[in-house]
């Protein structure tokens, strides 16, 4: 049995999703096929017919609100940035026709020989759309960051790693934890897409890249995209190559006005104290994902992200103490013992 016709057989919202798309014009015998998933409910299908190709998102309403998903595209396209054009909605059963992008993000592409060309495209994207509109976009506020990195001993190291209540240094990792709100809330704001990296950006024959899931997009901190692309839980890239990027995208976003003058270092220490509240929830949220959601495919990327904990951490007096536990309690050796599934 192929992938597509285990999906039809299991999956009600599949043929109805196939019915709906099939009504549109130009689209009448299109065949749909699986496209991706990603960790959310919502599910992607490419669709083939005599137009083309597009992709379909199922995003079933009990799970999903799709029209978030409708406002930031708005918003995003606006300010010239890549994002799929809708070609047709239906808000109420959850199904979305958008322009397809391709099956390229960059993490498939990226290396040595073309890092900086892509990640040029990508900066320049991220400069662009920062000053996309924020009005009544939720805030990236005290209570998120903190319920955020609240993720991380809960699932990370009681769930994932096995440590009891007991061990767990609460009060110092509260204490780090409302550290790194301080700085986050320091800095100057921005529209923020909040999950910018190499999984999300796609490349295009034109206007790349094209940019995707970005439906949960806020006003919040203007280093949390630049360290999402530039410490991406997914690729890792030199320190001196990410500094060099990160004072690049400070200068230019100053001279467009998009930033209000601000320092190398204290913009580099926002940059890392920002980057260290994201990996710290991450390690969470990729606990998460496996134990809660039965998605396996992301513990093969928490070494990396621990990583980023441990170095960047080790740093800053904010940061320092809870990243000694964390080596005390032999976090590293124990993540490598927790075995992924195949």
């Amino acid at each position: 049995m192929s992938a597509l016709d285990e999906v039809m057989t299991q999956d009600v919202r599949f043929e109805q999703l196939t019915q709906w798309v099939n009504s549109l014009p130009g689209w009448e015998h299109a065949l749909l096929e699986p496209a991706s998933a990603d960790a959310s409910f919502r599910r992607y299908f490419r669709a083939r017919g005599t137009e083309g190709t597009a992709i379909c998102m199922d995003a079933p309403p009990d799970k999903e609100d799709i029209r978030p998903f409708v406002d930031i595209t708005r918003r995003l396209a606006e300010t010239g940035v890549h994002v799929p054009q809708l070609l047709a909605q239906n808000l109420l059963d959850g199904f979305l026709l958008l322009e397809d992008l391709g099956s390229t993000p960059f993490l498939n592409q990226l290396g040595p020989a073309n890092v900086k060309d892509l990640y040029a495209d990508a900066l320049h994207a991220l400069l662009q759309f920062q000053t996309a509109d924020c009005d009544h976009l939720p805030a990236y506020n005290e209570r998120t960051l903190r319920s955020e990195m609240g993720l991380m001993p809960e699932w990370f190291l009681k769930t994932h790693l096995g440590f009891s209540d007991d061990d767990i240094p609460h009060e110092l990792i509260s204490h780090t934890f409302e550290s790194l709100i301080e700085s986050a809330i320091g800095q100057p704001v921005a529209f923020v897409h909040r999950d910018y990296h190499s999984r999300n950006l796609m490349i295009t024959k034109e206007n790349s890249p094209g940019i995707i899931d970005y439906q949960d997009a806020v006003i919040g901190p203007a280093t949390y995209d630049l360290v999402s692309l530039l410490r991406d839980c997914y690729i890792v890239w030199p320190q001196l190559q990410v500094e060099w990027w990160v004072n690049c995208f400070r200068k230019e976003a100053i001279a467009q006005g998009v930033l209000p003058p601000v320092d190398e270092n204290t913009y580099r220490q926002w940059f890392d104290l920002m980057g260290l509240q994201r990996h710290i929830k991450v390690l969470g949220i990729f606990a998460r994902l496996y134990h809660r959601d039965g998605k396996a495919g992301y513990l093969q990327d928490l070494p990396l992200v621990l990583s980023y904990v441990l170095e960047i951490g080790s740093r800053y007096p904010e940061t320092s103490e809870l990243v000694e536990w964390m080596r005390r309690a032999g976090i590293p050796e124990r993540i490598g013992t927790v075995q992924i599934p195949a």
